[in-house]
């Protein structure tokens, strides 16, 4: 009887374990490479934007019209992606990112500001099998960007050579309404912002179809955090701390199950304490509770990023493991990660 019970622990385990690749890579303008990222993640992505049926997916020309309304500059480099795409009603409709299927991330992300140094760090917490797993280098619209992406173009990270650095965390809240997916909002930021102050005024005006708290911060060390929502007017304020609730619960299923209130507890208590150092904040997004091994649940750390907007730096993190790169140096890799409950 014991060896069966030790054997269906072990099966537990290896069913428990997974694994994704993170690539790193570099094309300045949109071209062969990232087609070819387009060609290998779009069947997966296909059947996830079908997954509610087609007609619960917004037609091409009301996807063109919400990007031509909202963000306008963004259309040139839309139509080169789709083009590279194969030219398709389905994939372009995809590619705007306007009205996608809901989904749901952990994440914990802050600010820790000092004389002459600002860092802005992030743990995303998400399915490994659900996650692109890219880290891509452009130059689209006249700016340097390094981000982690999402649905090919999007970014749930990320930071601009003007010194612009940001995160996404999903808000806590059941709200879905009309809008884009935050990750395109996001790409538009480091596309055409340089400062926080600018980027404010984007989130402030631009709808987003689901909640979400948007950390940013900037090369002179201002930084906000904006919840934004498609029910409610963004809130905008000068905290450099966010998780997974919006200023108060309201979905408490979910806030038990990610331990939103704790993770924020945690980074508070760090960034206020003038004794904290950039090193010591690292060292608690590895460690629990910023650091989860929830796999089984889709609430596991995936990566750990970390990104300096003074000097361009980027490094993102796991245990025993550190990539770090500039818009400089920004060598093309392969990295496997496995995941598990150790």
């Amino acid at each position: 009887m014991k060896v069966e019970v030790e054997r269906h622990h072990e099966a537990q385990q290896v069913e428990m374990e997974k694994s994704l690749v993170f690539r790193t890579l570099h094309e300045e303008a949109p071209g062969p490479k990232w087609q070819s990222l387009f060609d290998y993640h779009w069947p997966a992505y296909e059947a996830w934007y079908l997954a509610e049926g087609e007609r619960e997916r917004p037609a091409y020309l009301s996807c063109y019209n919400a990007l031509r309304q909202h963000m306008p500059e963004l259309l040139e480099t839309y139509r080169a992606l789709c083009e590279l795409a194969g030219g398709g009603d389905l994939a372009a409709r995809f590619l705007s990112l306007y009205q996608p299927p809901p989904y749901i991330t952990g994440c914990s992300q802050a600010v820790l500001a000092r004389h002459g140094s600002t860092l802005l760090a992030r743990n995303y917490d998400y399915p490994p099998e659900l996650c692109e797993g890219t880290v891509l280098h452009t130059r689209w619209n006249g700016r340097g960007v390094i981000a982690m992406t999402d649905c090919l173009w999007g970014v749930l990270d990320g930071m601009n050579d003007r010194g612009l650095a940001v995160s996404l965390a999903f808000g806590g809240r059941k709200a879905v309404g009309e809008g884009f997916g935050a990750p395109i909002i996001l790409r538009y930021l480091l596309e055409f912002c340089d400062s926080v102050p600018e980027a404010a005024e984007v989130l402030a005006r631009v709808p987003t179809h689901m909640a979400y708290n948007i950390t940013l911060t900037d090369a002179a060390g201002r930084y906000v955090t904006a919840m934004i929502g498609p029910d409610r007017r963004a809130s905008i304020r000068r905290v450099p701390v966010a998780t997974n609730h919006q200023k108060k619960i309201e979905w408490y299923a979910h806030a038990l199950a990610s331990e939103t209130l704790i993770r924020e507890r945690q980074l508070s208590i760090l960034v206020d304490d003038p004794a904290t150092t950039e090193g010591r904040l690292l060292e608690a997004f590895a460690a629990p509770p910023l650091f989860r091994r929830d796999y089984g649940r889709g609430l596991g750390t995936i990566y750990t990023a970390a990104y300096w907007p003074a000097t361009g730096r980027v490094s993102y993190r796991w245990p025993g493991e550190i990539l770090d790169l500039t818009f400089d140096r920004f060598p093309e890799r392969e990295l496997r990660v496995r995941y598990g409950p150790r």
